[in-house]
């Protein structure tokens, strides 16, 4: 295998652990259904804790599968990765 090719797979594979938890799937799909929105509304549509949605969120930017935004004091998420749309009708 090539080292390009084995870097794709790598990603890849960090891309589907980071999918890889109910509340962060929930997250994706409101985000998609929503075209973006904050904590906030996350929060109390899934019924989670704050912090425990904010760590989800973290790891999901990290991930590269999140772009955020400030409106005031508000944060703006919104879905970055094309390809999660598609992962997402897939499990539906």
């Amino acid at each position: 295998m090539e080292k390009n090719e084995e870097k794709k797979y790598l990603k890849d594979s960090e891309l589907l652990k980071a999918l890889a938890h109910p509340v962060r799937l929930k997250i994706l799909e409101g985000l998609l259904e929503s075209d973006g929105c904050n904590v906030n509304e996350i929060v109390e549509k899934l019924n989670t804790p704050q912090p425990t949605i904010s760590q989800h969120l973290k790891t999901l930017k990290i991930n590269g599968i999140l772009s955020s935004r400030k409106e005031g004091v508000k944060i703006c998420y919104k879905v970055s990765d094309k390809r999660i749309a598609k992962i997402i009708k897939i499990l539906q």
